[in-house]
């Protein structure tokens, strides 16, 4: 099993910014993929990003130039650094894990963080 920890989520104006993190445990071989979902209310949770363990990456077209995945393999962390954040960003993100092949459709991902809150105000 992998377990996953998110932080640093929160309250911010809009046009700023957020550093969020999520470690895993556990079985990290199992984390080849890792990406970071969000669920606003009322909608379906998406794929906002995702990261393998060679470091591609795949961002949604709408965070594209504000967002950036990065991952530290050495201490089992992935992060999603948002800048120029948005009302509309407002949402749970979720860390998540799988250790197949890329995918960008949350039903292929195995293993789920508890999700952190971002809000962004207007």
């Amino acid at each position: 099993q992998v377990q996953l920890v998110e932080s640093g989520g929160g309250l911010v104006q809009a046009g700023g910014s957020l550093r969020l993190s999520c470690i895993a445990s556990g079985r990290t071989y199992s984390t080849r993929v890792m990406g970071w979902f969000r669920q606003a209310p009322g909608k379906e949770r998406a794929i906002v990003t995702s990261i393998n363990s060679s470091g591609s990456t795949y961002y949604a077209d709408s965070v594209k130039g504000r967002f950036t995945i990065s991952r530290d393999n050495a201490r089992n962390t992935v992060y999603l650094q948002m800048n120029s954040l948005k009302p509309e960003d407002t949402a749970v993100y979720y860390c998540a894990a799988r250790p197949g092949v890329w995918s960008l459709h949350s039903h292929d991902y195995n293993y789920w963080g508890q999700g952190t809150q971002v809000t962004v105000s207007s």
